[in-house]
């Protein structure tokens, strides 16, 4: 009895605590619950619009794609370069996509497309087979090795490949190319995996088979065409490769802007310079990846905007002409050691470039070939053709006036130096005024106002030379640069030489800078300058675009976005009167009975006025044989018509051996003939 007693008592106490036990266990549970609770309302409602804006952001992600390049027009709407659309396939890359992966994909693509396998290097092949043969390499390693870092072990591992293991058959050459293009793809970037002649029968069996093959899309894509050949092929300038992609000087400027490393860009001259009108706006598309990285759906978001075009100023039918002109003097071979021409046409009125052309013959194989890029480039000395820029000098520095522009024309020998002279004049003495002196190409007139700048009015013989040097020849390169001569010109592209300026050796050099027998410039200023004295004074930036117009829905030439007005870079700052008379005395250069200028403007259908000159040169072209031996340099200078001015050409035909051919005249009368259509 005791027992039971003892026992029901022990009972009675433990059945007490079970109660409160199990009590404190739901209490805490559901402080538990609660907490659960309380805190997915927290990151529901509280943050969640902003776990959700994460949650897009991570699995939408937006990439673009490239869309038709502008074209390139004439003045009259014909194409000069276009676009011809061709098929592609390409390849986007997942954001977890790995090499094995890619790799996988690159052998089954292999089975049904070629591609060319010239660029595969042997690196190329051993990172193709090392995404190939994981686990082998590996089993390669020693465990030392297998503990160095990423690149380390990388570097490491691809030493580990034999040459057996990288001989490839011609299906796992076509592989690895196509894996070398999918690799250099950085997450969701699309690359072009073949995009020229891609044949029908490849395209229907990657289009059956892209389910299968992660990435790859069947795409439309273009490559630049030109109609006209090689006709003015260097201006244009050209577009990057994907492989080749921004070029790396510009890196960083164009990711900046918003380009892609693999972007095709302008890489020179009119393709470079208006890179951000002919580009256009690439189509935007939202893809969906999934927890691994996968594309699972991708929604175009933007269709893109093709590029605007480019309308130039070039006549393309005259540009042809000019062309013609300038292949068949070279094919003339009128003087041996000539091995080029330049031609420059403009419209006076604006600065627009009607045609310009540079020829180059090789005096070996007879071969031409194109050279318009020497037109901004090359320098020349160009003679007596810019003296008309040391008459204006004149009058613009005060040496010469209306009343008192006459200076007597007579050989000068100054104490210790050769004697100088104009070549009409080697021994007489012969008053002349500013016209005369243009119509007879008087070297001394120059030389007279030069030394009157410098603070020398008389001569006698043999005594010395007493100008400022420095200061005259500073003066004259100040009053030649309103003209175009020794400065960039402005013209719309990027590159173009300033002409080379030489330090004088002496204080007579000054004087052989004022008839053009000291400083180099280019054929593109020459035709400034002459344009410049056409028109009376305003000095236009020569302009190749003329304006930018959009594109139509089918394709064609569409509304004007913008219309590039004339650049004016500076009035030269004369008296009109000063450039009448300076266009009389190109008036009596073409009108001179008896002159070679005569026999082709004296009796041209058109007032043609104009300025010949003959540079003293040395030889600087292909044949080494005669670098550095003694040459002439003819250029020529004109515009047409006479009282109202629409044309200004500027020709140079360096390199001449013998002085007694001096053809530039008879190219700008070609020119004009084209121009006219005589």
């Amino acid at each position: 009895m005791c027992i039971l007693d003892k026992w029901n008592r022990e009972s009675n106490k433990l059945k007490s605590h079970i109660p409160f036990r199990l009590n404190l266990l739901f209490f805490i549970v559901f402080i538990l619950f609660s907490a659960i609770i309380v805190r997915l309302g927290y990151l529901q409602i509280i943050r969640g619009e902003e776990f959700e804006a994460i949650v897009r952001r991570t699995e939408t992600t937006t990439i673009t794609q490239t869309v038709p390049r502008g074209l390139i027009y004439d003045r009259n709407g014909n194409v000069l370069v276009g676009n011809e659309a061709q098929h592609s396939i390409t390849y986007t890359r997942g954001t977890n996509d790995s090499a094995s992966s890619m790799a996988e994909t690159a052998t089954m693509l292999a089975d049904m497309i070629s591609v060319d396998t010239e660029g595969v290097t042997e690196r190329d092949r051993k990172d193709f087979w090392a995404a190939n043969n994981r686990e082998v390499l590996l089993d390669r390693l020693t465990e030392e090795e297998k503990l160095l870092s990423g690149a380390e072990v990388y570097e490491v591992e691809l030493s580990k490949i034999t040459a057996d293991d990288i001989a490839f058959s011609e299906k796992e050459m076509t592989a690895a190319a196509i894996f070398k293009s999918m690799n250099s793809a950085t997450s969701l970037t699309t690359v072009n995996l073949k995009n020229v002649d891609v044949t029908d029968q490849e395209l229907a069996v990657v289009s059956e088979n892209l389910s299968s093959l992660n990435g790859v899309e069947v795409s439309k894509d273009w490559t630049r065409v030109y109609p006209n050949g090689e006709l003015l092929a260097t201006i244009f300038g050209g577009v990057t490769s994907e492989k080749t992609g921004i070029p790396t000087n510009l890196v960083e400027t164009y990711l900046a802007m918003g380009y892609s490393r693999n972007d095709r860009v302008g890489n020179a001259y009119l393709e470079q310079q208006y890179e951000t009108v002919l580009r256009g706006t690439k189509s935007r598309y939202d893809t969906v990846t999934n927890q691994d990285g996968d594309i699972v759906a991708t929604t175009q978001t933007y269709e893109g905007k093709p590029g605007d075009n480019l309308v130039l100023t070039i006549d393309i039918d005259f540009q042809k002409e000019i062309e013609r002109v300038a292949t068949d003097f070279l094919k003339s071979r009128q003087d041996t050691w000539n091995d080029r021409v330049y031609i420059v046409a403009l419209d006076p009125r604006n600065g627009d470039i009607i045609g310009m052309t540079g020829k180059k013959i090789d005096a070996t194989t007879g071969e031409i070939s194109d050279s318009v890029h020497g037109v901004l480039n090359e320098n020349f000395i160009v003679g007596s053709s810019m003296k008309g820029a040391t008459v204006l000098t004149g009058y613009m520095s005060g040496v010469i006036d209306f009343d008192d522009n006459v200076l007597l024309d007579e050989p000068m020998t100054f104490q210790g130096s050769d004697t100088k002279s104009s070549l009409f004049n080697r021994t007489g003495r012969v008053e002349l005024n500013d016209i005369g002196a243009l119509e007879k190409s008087s070297n001394v007139y120059m030389m007279k106002i030069a030394m009157m700048i410098g603070g020398q009015n008389n001569y006698s013989y043999e005594i010395p030379l007493s100008i400022d040097r420095d200061y005259t020849l500073e003066t004259l390169r100040a009053y030649y640069a309103q003209f175009g001569l020794g400065v960039k010109t402005g013209i719309d592209l990027p590159f173009e030489s300033t002409g080379y300026l030489g330090v004088p050796p002496n204080s007579g050099a000054v004087l052989d800078e004022s008839f053009g027998q000291f400083d180099n410039y280019t054929a593109m200023q020459l035709a400034q300058y002459a344009a410049t004295i056409a028109n009376k004074g305003t000095r236009y930036a020569p302009r190749l675009v003329k304006e930018i117009r959009g594109t139509e829905s089918d394709g064609s030439l569409g509304k004007v976005e913008m219309v590039k007005e004339p650049l004016v870079m500076n009035q030269v700052n004369v008296d009109p009167e000063a450039f009448e008379r300076v266009h009389k005395g190109f008036w009596a250069v073409t009108h001179d009975f008896g002159s070679r200028s005569y026999n082709n403007f004296g009796n041209y259908p058109v007032g043609v006025a104009g300025k010949t000159g003959s540079g003293e040169s040395f030889y600087q072209g292909e044949n080494e044989k005669i670098i550095n031996e003694p040459t002439t340099n003819s250029t020529y200078v004109a515009f047409a018509p006479y009282e109202d001015p629409e044309i200004a050409v500027a020709v140079i035909v360096p390199y001449i051996r013998d002085e007694s051919v001096l053809p530039a005249g008879d190219i700008v009368k070609a020119t004009l003939d084209a121009y006219f259509g005589f």
